[in-house]
């Protein structure tokens, strides 16, 4: 007698945690009855299985990158896991102060890794990389300035402005000779020794008001701070109010400037995704800036 069809999903399910366990997965990741049929069927179609001749080689390079070896199943619950644990990190970065994400990071690197290969992945579908603005204005408007990059990634402006610039890049963790890890809020820079500070969707911790205190540490006055922000986090999920909710909550943002030490010159909204802040260092002591302000998490959907 055959096994009934609950029988073989639950050896599918099976498969899987067995398959999650080997690779040392912790997380909990739930792969649909779906995917896996999907997965299975894709695995046996005729495309990809032309030849009963060929190699277990050119079999297993077919996949190529990270999947290299790995089935058609096997590729699905991997992407599957990388996408949540990207989400889990991501999370956990908008909800912390940054020095627990620094304490955490310095103890786990591979978070650092999980997180921005997510994050790329994610900029494929942006209309436009806020980063590039940046580099241009800094390129138009700052030729070899001393630039301070506050969550820096790759450092990729730094690799790209290094000839004409001086580009000191902070992040959570080293990932190249570029990057100096630290928290944000505490960077190894003397006072007033820079000319721009950049932020690009770098305002993550609970405590954006230690990251700007410290840019205008580290600034010279009449330096320049460039701020680039996912405009979502300022709205409201009710389309009703959303442009409303935006407009208080960017009010708000701007009063934390103006107490951390800086006046808006430039606002740009012409992006659907992402807003541009200019502002400048004034001469003038910090005002009270509100401990407790966090700008609202920029999560992504659970799948």
């Amino acid at each position: 007698m055959g096994k009934s069809k609950s029988q073989k999903q639950q050896k599918s399910q099976k498969k899987v945690q067995q398959y999650l366990k080997k690779k040392g997965y912790k997380e909990k990741v739930v792969i649909s009855q779906q995917e896996i049929n999907q997965s299975i069927k894709k695995s046996k179609s005729p495309s990809q299985n032309k030849s009963h001749h060929q190699s277990p080689s050119s079999a297993s390079s077919s996949t190529g990158g990270k999947g290299k070896g790995l089935s058609n199943l096997q590729q699905s619950f991997q992407k599957k896991l990388e996408g949540a644990r990207f989400r889990v990190i991501n999370e956990r970065l908008y909800t912390c102060p940054g020095s627990e994400a620094f304490e955490e990071f310095q103890k786990n690197k591979s978070l650092f890794r999980v997180y921005h290969e997510g994050y790329r992945e994610q900029t494929l579908s942006w209309p436009s990389n806020p980063l590039d603005h940046i580099i241009t204005w800094i390129k138009q408007r700052h030729q070899g300035a001393v630039i301070a990059d506050f969550g820096c990634g790759d450092a990729r402006l730094a690799k790209t402005l290094n000839n004409k610039h001086s580009v000191h890049s902070f992040d959570l963790v080293s990932v190249n000779s570029l990057v100096t890890a630290c928290d944000i809020a505490h960077v190894p820079l003397a006072n007033n020794s820079v000319d721009v500070v950049v932020f690009c969707l770098s305002l993550m911790g609970t405590n954006i008001g230690d990251f700007l205190r410290e840019a205008n540490r580290v600034l010279k006055v009449g330096g320049h701070i460039k701020i680039a922000e996912v405009r979502s986090r300022f709205q409201d999920k009710n389309e009703e109010n959303m442009k409303e909710k935006e407009k208080q909550g960017f009010k708000m943002f701007l009063n934390v400037l103006k107490e951390a030490g800086f006046k808006i010159i430039h606002k740009d909204f012409s992006n659907t995704m992402f807003l541009l802040l200019e502002g400048v260092k004034m001469d003038r002591e910090i005002g009270e800036i509100d401990e407790t302000y966090s700008i609202k998490p920029c999560l992504y959907k659970k799948r």
